[in-house]
């Protein structure tokens, strides 16, 4: 029987068969729970949507500082539907045998 190393994330228990996919997952994580306090101060929304902006934001930041850096036009782009595939093809699935 081999021996599998894995990573799990404690924020959402998404597992990772690197460390460093781990960690950047971790990181965009937190910068989504950030990125929602402080929409949640400003605003008077819906908690669940506060998350989703939080999330969706967090996923995108290369794309959004760019942005910030002077082309906003970037934000404009169409992004297929499965964006967020990148992340999800980091998770490795772990089942209970």
């Amino acid at each position: 029987m081999g021996v599998i190393a894995v990573w799990k994330c404690d924020r959402d228990g998404s597992m990772f068969d690197n460390k460093k996919d781990a960690e950047e997952h971790d990181k965009m994580l937190e910068l989504a729970a950030n990125i929602t306090s402080l929409i949640e101060q400003e605003l008077d929304i819906d908690e669940a949507q506060s998350e989703a902006i939080g999330l969706l934001l967090a996923k995108r930041r290369e794309t959004l500082a760019k942005a910030c850096k002077g082309k906003p036009e970037l934000l404009l782009e169409q992004h297929p539907a499965g964006d967020d595939a990148d992340a999800d093809e980091k998770v490795t699935k772990i089942s209970a045998a």
